[in-house]
């Protein structure tokens, strides 16, 4: 196999990756990334754990779905990570396409309208 079959066979499997991603981001409620890899979760607990002088994090991770080009099963129930790095976690809004600003699904706080309706 020469360098550029291996460079486009490299290239579809990331291009794959990303459409994987994009369809199953909206199935999850967190993105959390570590120094080694990238997640998307239903449920994420970090606790920071002091020993000895060191500071490392100890990261649960349920329901899960892992950015990895090479793992043939991406669906994961439970993970667990120890990082020794920064984690960043964040929660995905998914807001509805159609639904106008300040009229969420709590009621909304938006502005009224001008025929006091």
């Amino acid at each position: 196999m020469s360098a550029e079959e291996l460079e486009n066979f490299e290239t579809g499997l990331e291009l794959q990756l990303y459409r994987e991603y994009r369809d199953v981001a909206k199935l999850f409620r967190f993105v959390v990334e570590t120094d080694r890899r990238f997640y998307l979760a239903n449920s994420v607990r970090v606790e920071p754990v002091h020993t000895g002088g060191t500071l490392y994090f100890d990261v649960e991770l349920k329901d899960a779905w892992v950015w990895d080009v090479y793992r043939s099963a991406r669906f994961v129930k439970n993970v667990r990570v120890l990082s020794v790095k920064d984690v960043n976690v964040e929660e995905l809004a998914h807001a509805d396409p159609f639904a106008v600003p300040g009229t969420g699904p709590a009621g909304g706080d938006g502005p009224e309208s001008p025929d006091g309706l």
